[in-house]
């Protein structure tokens, strides 16, 4: 018997595939629709999923099935020109898909063949968001600022606080939270002065002021700004009402508001999944089980973060791996499991200094020192306590230090070096530690 395949699966030429698959993915999101929505009649979510993340490669007639559902013409998917206008709209399909280091590859090349300023100031803007979402807020910081000026001096007063915004977020990353939090200011300023712009940005904006002043320890200003986002999240679409959820839910776990932390969180990640945003939906799974962890709920925070884990390891996105490691170590640390939590929060700090995420460096650090006092390892504590202190005292938050410093004066005192921490309790309470 002959068996006659509708769809063929193919190994090879996976680069065009990925391509393929990620405009699918991109045209689907922009027209609204679920996996499940553009296979029926036809074929199956599990294959249109397989398409998008490059899996697969479909056929032509496929191809035109997929494209006639989602109002597009075929070759849409598969030309490719030399025109500049068409390299930017492929910049701006990844950018969109999520693709962002091709995305920002992309932009760095167009940056370099821009023909006038107003382009490259697009440009500029694109590469910023790609390099911030890519976690590189340094490298973000030149195009982000060169985007904003050029866009102001071309009167696009809108477009100029869309990148204003970018150079705030890479501030933000680079750990320059002072400048960061004067430009959030000062485009909220010019919004509510006038400028007119999408419910959208000025949500980001005030959502981008939170994240802020939760950094500097200021958790009830944070919750500010994001009441008065509030009214706001209606008219989102329900990605951007997701991310407005989880922003919420990080401002209450911060302010100590825990069971607002998991009502908020809970809902961002129904509607992320909604959306099948994977990235976005590990990222609050990690969140929401830090929420859980808070209230003693450990096997509720181990199925998120095991869920978080999977997708950060599917996506290939070691940055945030280093922060989920760390989860996991907490939840060992809190079942009483001490050397299991520290190879976890060691493996974590690997990671997170491969990646170059200090934050969860931070964490991690602070993690061992925890798992070793709990094993009654004093000295490693100690040891563990200094890294900690030092990346704060470098890089901040500074509002974070005073608990990091508390806890290892507390280890002092019980080895019966009580000049030692009687230094890091005047340090830990503001005044010089000499």
């Amino acid at each position: 018997m002959t068996v006659v395949n509708r769809r063929r699966y193919v190994a090879d030429d996976r680069p065009l595939a990925k391509s393929i698959g990620e405009r699918i993915r991109t045209a689907r999101l922009q027209a609204g629709l679920t996996q499940q929505q553009v296979a029926e009649g036809r074929y199956t979510k599990a294959y249109i999923s397989a398409l998008e993340k490059g899996h697969a490669k479909p056929s032509m007639a496929a191809l035109n099935f997929i494209s006639e559902r989602l109002g597009m013409a075929p070759a849409l998917f598969l030309t490719r020109t030399d025109d500049s206008r068409w390299s930017r709209l492929e910049a701006d399909i990844l950018l969109a898909s999520g693709n962002w280091d091709d995305a920002a590859a992309a932009y760095e090349g167009l940056a370099e063949s821009a023909r006038d300023n107003l382009s490259r100031a697009e440009v500029q803007r694109g590469l910023a968001e790609a390099l911030c979402r890519l976690g590189k807020g340094m490298d973000a910081i030149r195009p982000a600022t060169e985007a904003a000026e050029l866009l102001d001096l071309a009167g696009r007063s809108t477009d100029a606080i869309l990148a204003g915004y970018w150079r705030a977020y890479a501030l933000y990353l680079a750990e320059n939270s002072a400048e960061a939090r004067s430009i959030v200011r000062t485009l909220l300023d010019r919004v509510r002065g006038g400028i007119d712009v999408e419910p959208d940005l000025q949500m980001r904006l005030l959502t981008a002021a939170a994240y802020i002043e939760s950094w500097e320890g200021n958790h009830q200003a944070a919750v500010t700004y994001l009441e008065e986002a509030r009214g706001m999240s209606p008219d989102l679409d329900d990605r951007r009402r997701a991310a407005f959820l989880s922003a919420l839910a990080s401002a209450y776990y911060d302010y100590g508001d825990i069971e607002g932390a998991v009502r908020a969180g809970t809902q961002s990640l129904a509607l992320y999944r909604s959306a099948q945003a994977e990235h976005e939906m590990a990222l609050v799974a990690n969140n929401l089980a830090n929420a859980y962890l808070a209230i003693g709920s450990l096997s509720r925070a181990s199925e998120l973060v095991a869920e978080a884990r999977r997708e950060h390891e599917e996506l290939g996105d070691d940055r945030e791996l280093a922060t989920l490691l760390d989860t996991e170590a907490r939840i060992r640390l809190a079942s009483g499991d001490f050397a299991k939590a520290m190879e976890l929060a060691t493996r974590a700090v690997e990671v997170a200094n491969a990646s170059d995420n200090r934050k969860a460096t931070t964490d991690a650090y602070l993690t061992m020192a925890r798992s070793a006092v709990g094993a009654e390892h004093a000295d490693e504590a100690i040891e563990h306590y200094a890294h900690a202190a030092t990346l704060l005292r470098e890089h901040g938050p500074h509002g974070r230090l005073g608990e990091v410093l508390a806890e290892w004066a507390d280890v002092l005192a019980a080895k019966g070096d009580h000049a030692g921490a009687y230094k890091l309790t005047r340090e830990a309470l503001g005044r010089s530690p000499t």
